[in-house]
């Protein structure tokens, strides 16, 4: 038959016939803005070609002339949607519209987009530009767009919504789109030569790599013989002609060379920037960059061209004003303009202004030069005029971005003439994946290709050899890696890179020189052989075949209509295989060239076929197969295997006409009688050939299968005829093009067969293979191979013994390429998966790269070692697997491994379940204990849905910010309308109520906290007082309470610290300070503004910024903030400028104010009142780049703002140890006052925030303070602090202080009542943590009465805490170290002054104001060393002492103190206590805050109650999700915060700046854990182990929390870990990073957990008694009897599952025989239900099926008996007892349950014993080499081969196992061939039976 195959491969059939319109033209009519009216009247084209093939035209399309038709445009391209699906997109440009519309064969196109500009369209492309990322490990950002040129301006539109306007400086001819963004071509516009003067010619070609970027020119780099050049593109003489992404190169053509050049395109190096601008001449000089040999050539060959001066071309030469060349580098940059072209390019912005040109001197210098590539060195530019150079002096070039480099150029044997510019240009590849640039030159009919490769070293392209195809027009086809070539004949060929394949038959369109008489008896030929149906009904493909006589009337009778038939008039938008032509009639047609197989089958043959030949021969294989299969009429789909293995074994030399097997293949139709057709014969009566044909069918092999139905007796059947002429018949041709391949080929096809054993959905497919290779290892009597393959099909393979019937003498051996590795054992992949898990030695498995990829992984799983290659013999395409030693537990490698490698859980579906197994087992186990730093990718493998989610708000991270708690819990709702507005409704409820789940205490902190409700003012109406003395009473009474409402905003930021994300179209809400009162019983108001009484002025001031900072501290940090949005909270009205203001200095504290624009900054600075000006010190913080904030103090600005200046500095160079910094800091702590009353007020607070700003300069530097021992900063502290003769001034500073103030007389003595303090707090951050006793020693508290008398009291609470900070290790939590702290003075006289007389020498007072300052002092050290710990030895000590503050205030001592001292002390105790607490919200202390929130009278101030409502906010701080850290920046925060002196009143900012309070927020981080179950997206409670690291006070901890909870700072901890058994366990080790712990932290603290099955949560299962799985004691029965099918549904919400149990777990009246059935099925399901792997169902079954199938004797192929035997070697394995002996598996077997697997085994073995009891002569027979006949004798023999492990018969004959005598010998011998023990023990009788016998 094969003489067919050559008839039919003449021509293949184009399918899909459609007419095309382009969707945008239909759109643009109904546009309301469609102003081309021509467009409105071009019809639809739906009838462009008729039904019956004739070509019906459309008459509106002919009156459109062609200038109206130009005036649309479209091009077409392949996109992909995320879920894959291709589909197609059109961009159509008509007038000023743009239509991206979008279209695939399952839908309708649609618009995407549509745009409208407001002039014409010049073009529109789409183009990807990259957004660089700042962060080196995130990848960059690709934005795709659509680009519409205008003239004056390209737009540019993203698919993620950007719009942008990119202006042109210059008119363009056209862009392109690269790999790295838009290239430009700026369109030459021609100036006379002789009117103006000739200049320099500009560069031509320029880069835009985003639309934001400026335009910057391509620089080139080209090559010549001596040297290579680098310049400027300016040779107007180029034209771009293609560009591509990847690889990354353009084509340009030379219009006056007339050649091609391919340049590889890249981003510039910086040596190339550098070199283009140190030369600025050489922008100038124009390059020709098509340097082709070499120079030498180029200039002779252009000598012969200028031959005379006066030729034509010369003359053009002169006159052209760009084509002037120049040599670089021999003029000096003396004689060159100081500027470069590009520089007056880019900002004079047009083309037209004159650029400067080579002054004079340059002329005689050029001739000397190396000849330029066009011969015309002898010409030099005229002088430019030296204006030009003097205008443009100042500006700077522009940097360009991209270089081009040339790769290839034209030779000159290919024909130059003029006009031969390549019309298109396209990259192809062929079958056999060589890549082609082709260019079609119109002109001459030339299609040209170009081979080109990547070489290895680098990424260089290298070109070869260039091809020439005559066509008129090309196209190609990405998708089946061919091109389709318009002949000029105007016949369509189909071409594969440049090897021809077929000629195109598109039904219905005849070629136009098609000739009757020539054709009719060739066409005709094969269509009389086709008996095959048209494959008119399968994937659309359309084919019209004509019977012989329809030839006839239909092309002999309508000749008319022959030739007025529309012929091919071009080809365009190209899009995967289908391609749109264009008729000479002006219709268009879409056709779809058909692929190169459709079958997954005969796709991975044909890979492995061209993986294996030498290219040429796979090509010729590739070719020969497309034509046969996709011939006119070809075979339908269902047919292609069949016909591949006709085709193949045909080219192999097979006569496959007479081989039986073959011979039928064509006509055969799976078992469906209505599309087979009926073989074409003479006879309508049957023959004997029919029943043949049925015995071979496919249908009969499924039959056969079940030996019940299959026909007894009957032998193999053969073609009719004598054994003669089958022996002639059936030897193979040695002439075929594959003979000499075969033994290859068949090793390859064999490795794919064994492949495709490993993937469930193929195995049909390995089924259709083992066929052929049955057939090919016959012939190459390769027993190995037949026993295999008997092995694995047995019913379908009969017996090994039939005879071959191909005579070996005809076979010449020696033309066969036998491979060495041909003679080694079969590779059988289940084999040699059980030899490995035997522990046996095995050979490395081979493996084809790319094709067996399923093989690669899963035999690489079992040996765990990654591949390495090979060589066997001349073929280097293995992969080498050899098996890793075993070790304990491989499971999360080899997890992390396959995730790696890409696989998934739906590949694992696939995977037979024996080989699968041991991944389930490693899945299983990594599930128990997984790594919390998983990828997402590994946690989805494993089934762990929480970390999964884990894992992607992780990695979502970097982008999205708004992830966590506010995203799952809706906000509440509030009832009343008045408590919406105390700012503080957006606390996170659901976590709230699960950490204080007991009480209201939030509610109360919230009553505590808002300031919008009027005051209750109660005063008693005494019947003396009159109303008006009344009226007074009640407004002071309001007067007082009013210090507290002031006081309240500052806790208040602190409780709703960053709890909200701002909606970016509503402004900010923020709470009312409201300072009127209600008064009972009438609740009538009360006003300060009555003028009853006298109200401080600017009394607000202060508190109403502290209230919008509270408000802008809700923001959290990972809110979206825009600069707009923070211009838009900006109030109207000037009252609220100061509440503004605090907002401003919030963003700063949270980070948002980085966003703010420049521009808004410098108007904040200049134009709003002064506390406005408070942005400086926020600027300050954030924005560390403003290093001149250092001198911002110098300015006249008002002193509160050159206070937070000078912290400003502290803030940006915190911790830098900056010299200069450091020593103007110290200078200002101690700045005498000026003469002019400047520096007169508030001194304190100055030099307190010099003080604290040299701290945190120099912070923990202590004595390693690089460069500034000069400066002797710890010893000028230590004076500012004791006091002493001022220093006189040096260097800077010495100016400033020459003359003294007139008012402030302080002579020359340093005045410590002002220094103290700043540089007290100094020493303490710049010794922070150093535990440096000599610098200690000096903050020691004076121990004699004498000096006690020169401190302030309240400078001994400062000296107490800076001298515990710096001996940070010595602070102990307890009341004896807080004493220790108290000098024996004071501790011997205060201890016992009730008992003895006190000495007249001591001054009381002093004694026991020293005591509580130094007490609070010690305390407070505490509280900063314990911070954020709740530490409850701290605590307890801390409270103790706060209690005995408040018995004093009540006690006489009171008197002696002074109310306002035990205060003082009082309120740093509060405050130390909730820092231990901090973000707790514990009770006592809430108690202790609501005390002193009542108090009012006495001396509370407005200062104690911010001192009180700050301890409280501090203690629920960011509403119990925030807690302190004691990090060296959290402590210098927090002493500018809780500096121990208050306000008096609410404007006072004497001592200590009050707007520093807030900066207790650069303290707090948070370290909730919120425990959320993954279903439900509830936060939930889980137990928690929390293990401490060891450390010098305590061994290495573990305890238990009931999460959600605070955890201790993270450097304390070692690992973490969510218990079971009500949730999966979880392990997150720290001890490797903190940084996968800190990302859930900062993401609201959200841990995902997954719930077991069948538990219930902790909230409502406390004691977790009503769980499903508790143990039910009034059952005595077994649990599986207990279990219900309803019960399911309790444990897993899987439907597949529940519909299990449902169906197959019911004992309903059907199901009542089979009772042991549903039993088993039930146990099954309850064990995978409740122990969590219900995947494993399916593998129960799978084996309980192989099971029973076996015992009743009719498995038709081995395939789960060998999954079985897997599951029970895995589960003997070695490695499986090492890991069950492993206490992690708490003595966990495998997935499967304990006892179901021996039962299993069991059940196999005795099958297999009874059936050898009764048919040892069937194996005896196969031992010996004898025939069987019964199948299923054979059938089972297989199985008892395969499940004992019995080697191959090849291999026990090389042995001698039957020459044993005796068991041990026997022993021996087949422990070398690996024959397991249990096996030889049944096969020992027949082995030594016949030595017995021979005894």
């Amino acid at each position: 038959m094969s003489h067919v195959y050559e008839e039919r491969a003449t021509m293949i059939a184009a399918g899909e016939l459609q007419s095309f319109v382009p969707f945008g033209r239909e759109h643009c009519k109904n546009h309301p803005n469609a102003v081309n009216l021509q467009l409105r009247q071009l019809q639809p084209a739906s009838e462009l070609w008729s039904s019956d093939g004739a070509a019906g035209l459309v008459g509106s399309l002919q009156e459109v002339t062609l200038q109206e038709r130009e005036k649309e445009r479209w091009q077409l391209r392949k996109g992909t949607a995320p879920d894959e699906v291709e589909y197609e997109e059109e961009l159509y440009v008509a007038g000023n519209m743009v239509i991206w519309s979008r279209g695939s064969k399952n839908q309708a196109s649609y618009v995407y987009k549509a745009f409208t500009v407001d002039s014409p369209v010049q073009q529109a492309l789409w183009c990807n530009f990259t957004v660089p990322q700042s962060k080196k490990d995130v990848k960059d950002v690709v934005e795709q767009t659509v680009c519409i040129v205008q003239s004056t301006c390209v737009n540019v539109h993203s698919m993620s919504g950007k719009d942008f306007m990119s202006p042109l400086p210059f008119q363009v001819s056209a862009l392109w789109s690269t790999k790295f963004g838009l290239l430009l071509e700026r369109k030459n516009i021609i100036v006379d030569g002789h009117m103006s003067p000739i200049r320099e010619p500009l560069p031509t070609l320029f880069s835009m790599l985003h639309p934001l970027d400026e335009i910057a020119p391509v620089v080139c780099k080209s090559t010549g013989l001596f040297e290579s050049r680098l310049q400027y593109v300016s040779d107007s003489a180029l034209r771009v002609v293609f560009t591509c992404h990847e690889p990354s190169i353009i084509m340009t053509y030379d219009t006056q060379q007339c050649t091609h050049t391919v340049w590889t395109l890249r981003k510039v190096t910086p040596e190339e920037q550098t070199t283009v601008l140190k030369c600025p001449d050489q922008a100038g000089p124009v390059h020709t960059p098509n340097a082709a040999p070499s120079l030498l050539s180029t200039h002779l060959r252009n000598v012969t061209r200028l031959d005379s001066p006066a030729s034509p071309l010369h003359c053009h030469v002169l006159h052209n004003q760009s084509r002037i060349p120049a040599s670089p580098g021999l003029h000096s940059r003396a004689h060159s303009p100081s500027i470069s072209n590009m520089a007056a390019l880019s900002r004079a912005h047009s083309p037209g202004i004159a650029a400067p040109s080579f002054s004079g001197a340059q002329r005689f210098n050029m001739s000397c030069h190396t000849p330029s590539p066009r011969g015309h060195s002898i010409l030099a530019s005229p002088n430019s005029t030296l204006n030009d150079t003097a205008l443009l002096q100042e500006m700077e070039p522009i940097l360009p971005d991209l270089c081009i480099e040339q790769l290839w150029t034209e030779t000159s044997a290919i024909s130059r003439e003029k006009g031969c510019q390549a019309s298109k240009v396209f990259i192809t590849s062929d079958l056999c994946e060589n890549k082609y640039l082709c260019f079609l030159v119109e002109s001459h009919q030339q299609l040209r290709c170009v081979k080109f490769l990547e070489s290895n070293e680098t990424s260089q392209l290298i070109f070869a050899s260039v091809t020439v195809i005559t066509a008129k027009d090309a196209a190609p086809l990405e998708d089946i890696h061919t091109m389709l070539v318009l002949e000029a004949s105007g016949s369509l060929v189909l071409y594969t890179g440049v090897t021809r394949v077929s000629k195109v038959f598109i039904p219905g369109l005849l070629p136009p020189t098609f000739s009757v008489q020539n054709h009719q008896p060739q066409l005709s030929t094969p269509l009389e052989n086709i008996s095959t149906p048209a494959r008119a009904t399968v994937h659309g493909i359309v084919c019209i075949i004509f019977s012989t006589q329809h030839h006839e009337s239909s092309w002999l009778e309508d000749t008319p209509f022959q030739q007025a038939a529309p012929h091919i008039h071009t080809f365009r938008d190209p899009v995967s295989n289908r391609v749109t032509l264009e008729l000479s009639s002006g219709s268009m047609l879409r056709i779809t060239i058909p692929e190169v197989a459709t079958s997954e089958l005969v796709k991975r043959c044909l890979q492995a076929i061209r993986f294996i030949l030498p290219k040429d021969t796979a090509m010729k294989v590739l070719v020969k197969w497309y034509n046969s299969y996709n011939a006119p009429g070809g075979p339908s789909m269902h047919l292609e295997w069949n016909l591949f293995v006709t085709c193949l074994m045909t080219m192999m030399g097979y006569n496959t006409e007479r081989l039986t097997w073959t011979r039928n293949l064509h006509f055969e139709v799976p078992l469906s009688p209505v599309i087979a057709p009926k073989k074409a014969r003479p006879a309508d009566t049957g023959s004997d050939e029919d029943w043949g044909y049925l015995r071979c069918s496919d249908y009969h092999w499924q039959v056969s299968m079940q030996p019940a139905l299959a026909v007894q007796g009957l032998e193999p059947v053969w073609p009719p005829g004598g054994v003669d002429n089958h022996q002639s018949a059936l030897g193979l041709e040695s002439s075929a093009m594959l003979f000499p391949h075969i033994p290859v080929l068949f090793y390859v096809l064999h490795l794919l067969y064994e492949d495709l054993k490993l993937d469930e959905l193929q195995r049909s497919g390995a089924r259709a293979l083992v066929g052929l290779l049955q057939q090919l290892a016959k012939d190459l009597q390769l027993e190995d191979f037949i026993d295999l393959y008997w092995r694995d099909y047995p019913s379908f393979i009969k017996t090994f013994k039939e005879a071959c019937v191909i005579d070996q003498g005809t076979r010449p051996i020696n033309l066969m390429t036998w491979p060495v590795f041909l003679d080694g054992e079969a590779p059988c992949v289940f084999s040699w998966l059980s030899r490995s898990l035997r522990g046996q030695d095995v050979t490395p498995f081979p493996c084809l790269p790319g094709i067996c990829e399923r093989t690669k992984l899963l035999v690489l799983v079992r040996t765990q070692n990654p591949p390495c290659a090979t060589e066997y013999g001349l073929h280097a395409w293995f992969y080498s697997m050899k098996p890793a030693p075993s070790s304990g537990c491989l499971a999360e490698k080899l997890v992390v491994w396959l995730t790696s490698a890409g696989f998934t859980l739906k590949d694992l579906e696939s995977v037979p379940f024996g080989v699968a197994l041991p991944i389930r087992d490693a899945i299983y186990q990594c599930r128990e204990h997984p790594c919390s730093d998983w990828s997402e990718e590994v946690c989805a493998l494993i089934g762990r849905q929480d970390l999964t989610k884990q894992a992607h708000k992780v990695t979502l991270a970097n982008r999205k910010s708004t992830v966590g708690l506010n995203v799952m819990l809706e906000p509440p709702v509030t009832s009343e309308a008045d408590e919406e507005e105390d700012g503080m409704t957006d606390l996170h409820p659901e976590v709230t109520g699960l950490i204080w789940s007991q009480d209201l205490r939030v509610q109360e902190v919230r009553r505590l906290l808002q300031s919008s409700r009027p005051i209750r003012v109660n005063v008693p109406h005494l019947p003396e007082v009159s109303d008006h003395e009344y009226i007074e009473e009640k407004e002071n009474k309001l007067l007082q309470l009013c210090q507290r409402t002031m006081a309240l905003p500052v806790g208040r930021g602190l409780f709703t610290l960053f709890s909200y994300h701002p909606v970016p179209t509503e402004p900010l809400p923020v709470p009312k300070l409201n300072l009127t009162g209600r008064a009972p019983p009438r609740n009538t108001m009360v006003d300060l503004n009555s003028g009853n009484i006298d109200v401080p002025p600017n009394m607000t001031c202060w508190p109403s910024f502290h209230n919008g900072v509270a408000a802008g501290l809700k923001i959290a940090p990972a809110s979206q903030v825009e600069s707009a949005w923070i211009a838009y909270n900006k109030p109207k009205s000037a009252d609220l400028a100061n509440e503004y203001a605090g907002f401003l200095m919030a963003l700063g504290l949270n980070g948002h104010l980085t966003k703010l624009a420049t521009l808004n900054i410098h108007d904040y600075l200049t134009k709003v009142s002064y506390s406005l000006s408070w942005v400086l010190m926020l600027i300050a913080e954030t924005c560390t780049s403003h290093k001149s904030s250092c001198k911002r103090h110098e300015l006249d600005v008002p002193h509160s703002v050159q206070v937070a200046a000078v912290v400003g500095i502290g803030l940006i160079y915190q911790g830098t140890g900056h010299r200069h910094n450091a020593e103007v800091l110290l200078a200002e702590i101690g700045r005498p006052p000026g003469p002019e009353m400047e520096y007169c007020t508030d001194r304190e607070s100055y030099s307190l925030a010099a003080g604290l700003a040299l701290g945190m300069v120099c912070l923990g530097h202590g004595s390693n303070l690089i460069g500034m021992t000069d400066l002797n900063v710890p010893e000028q502290l230590y004076q500012y602090m004791v006091g002493g003769h001022r220093r006189m001034h040096a260097g800077i500073n010495r100016e400033k202080h020459k003359s003294p103030s007139y008012q402030i007389k302080e002579g020359d003595t340093i005045n410590v009542d002002v220094t103290c303090p700043g540089a007290t707090l100094a020493l303490a951050m710049i010794y922070l943590k150093t535990n440096n006793r000599s610098v200690a020693d000096w903050l020691k508290a004076p121990d004699t009465m004498f000096l006690l008398d020169f401190i302030k009291p309240e400078f001994l609470l400062l000296r107490t805490l800076a001298r515990c900070l710096i001996m940070w290790d010595e602070i102990f939590p307890n009341a004896d170290w807080v004493t220790s702290n108290v000098p024996q003075i004071i501790q011997e006289n205060i201890g016992n002054q009730d008992q003895t007389s006190i000495s007249e020498d001591l001054n009381m007072e002093t004694l026991v104001q020293a005591h509580d300052y130094i007490i609070a002092g010690g305390c407070l050290a505490v509280g900063f060393r314990f911070a954020g710990s709740a530490n409850s030895d701290a605590f307890d000590c801390l409270y103790k002492f706060a209690r005995n503050f408040m018995q004093c205030l009540t006690t006489s001592t009171a008197t002696v103190t002074g109310q306002y001292n035990l205060q003082t002390c009082l309120s740093m105790v509060l405050l130390a206590v909730s820092m231990v607490m901090a973000g707790s919200g514990n009770l006592k202390v809430l108690q202790l805050c609501r005390f002193f929130h009542k108090r009012t009278f006495g001396e509370m101030n407005y200062g104690f109650h911010m001192a009180h409502h700050m301890a409280l906010g501090l203690l629920f701080l960011g509403g119990g999700r925030y807690t302190l850290s004691t990090s060296n920046s959290a402590i210098a925060a927090l002493l500018c915060a809780l500096y121990p002196h208050f306000p008096a009143h609410s404007t006072d900012n004497r001592y200590h700046l009050q707007a520093l309070r807030h900066l207790a927020v650069l303290a707090a981080e948070p370290r909730l854990l919120v425990p959320v179950d993954v279903d439900s997206l509830k936060p939930c409670y889980a137990l928690l182990d929390v293990t401490y690291r060891e450390t010098q006070w305590y061994e290495e901890t573990t305890v238990e929390l009931m999460a959600p909870t605070m955890l201790p700072e993270l450097h304390l901890l070692k690992r973490i870990k969510v218990k079971g058994p009500r949730y999966w366990e979880l392990n997150i080790d720290i001890s490797k990073g903190t940084q996968h712990l800190q990302s859930i932290l900062s993401k609201d603290g959200v841990l995902y957990v997954k719930l077991r099955a069948g538990q219930l949560p902790y909230k409502d299962d406390p004691q977790g008694w009503k769980s499903l799985l508790a143990p039910n004691l009034n059952s005595r029965s077994a649990e599986v009897h207990t279990f219900k099918p309803e019960a399911v549904s309790t444990f897993t919400s899987d439907a597949a599952l529940v519909s299990f149990a449902e169906y197959f777990c019911r004992a309903s009246e059907s199901m009542k025989h089979k009772q042991e059935t549903v039993a088993l099925l039930s146990a099954i399901l309850y064990e995978c239900v409740t122990q969590e792997y219900p995947e494993m169902l399916p593998t129960h079954i799978s084996i309980d099926q192989a099971v029973r199938t076996l015992e009743r004797g009719d498995l038709c192929e081995t395939f789960s008996l060998w999954q079985m035997k897997l599951v029970l070697e895995l589960c003997e394995s070695r490695v499986l007892q090492q890991q069950l002996r492993d206490t992690r598996r708490q003595g966990r077997g495998l997935l499967l349950s304990s006892e179901f697997l021996p039962v299993m085994k069991s059940s196999a073995d005795r099958a297999l014993d009874h059936w050898l009891c009764d048919n040892s002569h069937v194996l005896q027979a196969y031992l010996r080499r004898q025939s069987m006949n019964n199948d299923t004798d054979i059938s089972m023999l297989a199985c008892f081969l395969v499940y004992h492990s019995i080697p191959s018969l090849k291999n026990m004959v090389a042995s001698d196992l039957e020459g044993c005598s005796c068991f041990p010998e026997l022993l021996l011998k087949s422990s070398q061939l690996g024959v397991p023990v249990r096996a030889l023990l049944r096969l020992s009788p027949l082995l030594l039976q016949k030595h017995d016998s021979g005894v």
